[in-house]
């Protein structure tokens, strides 16, 4: 979980691919209307989000019911809506991928062919809710090496089964 540019795709990519597990670019599951939206500078609003998480939370329940698991990236920016994903399936953990500011915006306004504009990183921020402690996951610090983000997340899920 993270804001836009933290590297949620790759480190998810990747450790999906450590764990063996399916990987869910929740991007993708944007309506068009969503990616539209956004694609024009404005902010999505919680009601635009709502159908985008119940479908990521239908992926949930489909990949912990198989009992193999998965990883998602996803922003997750609200603690209401890691509640709605957490409830979708048992084991539900998240990796908050915290980077600042400007190296986000840096990173955002070097991407090509992304439908989210550099222009709405500051909206990302305004509605971001880091990790609480109740809740399960781990915080790192997301300008560190993917694939030393990957060992620490791995290292924890296979610790916590």
């Amino acid at each position: 979980m993270g804001v836009s540019g933290s590297g949620k795709s790759t480190v998810g990519g990747l450790l999906a691919q450590r764990l063996s597990v399916p990987f869910m670019e929740a991007d993708d599951l944007h309506p068009a209307a969503n990616r539209a939206k956004m694609a024009a500078g404005r902010p999505l609003g919680d009601e635009d989000r709502r159908a985008w998480l119940l479908s990521l939370a239908d992926w949930i329940r489909e990949v912990t019911g198989s009992g193999r698991g998965g990883v998602a990236a996803c922003s997750a920016l609200q603690h209401e809506y890691r509640d709605l994903l957490r409830r979708a399936g048992a084991g539900v953990w998240f990796l908050y991928l915290a980077l600042d500011r400007a190296t986000v915006g840096q990173r955002v306004a070097g991407r090509v062919g992304h439908f989210m504009p550099a222009r709405l990183v500051d909206s990302q921020y305004a509605a971001l809710e880091p990790l609480l402690p109740d809740e399960p996951g781990l915080t790192v610090d997301a300008t560190a090496d993917p694939l030393a983000i990957v060992d620490q997340a791995a290292h924890v899920v296979r610790a916590i089964g």
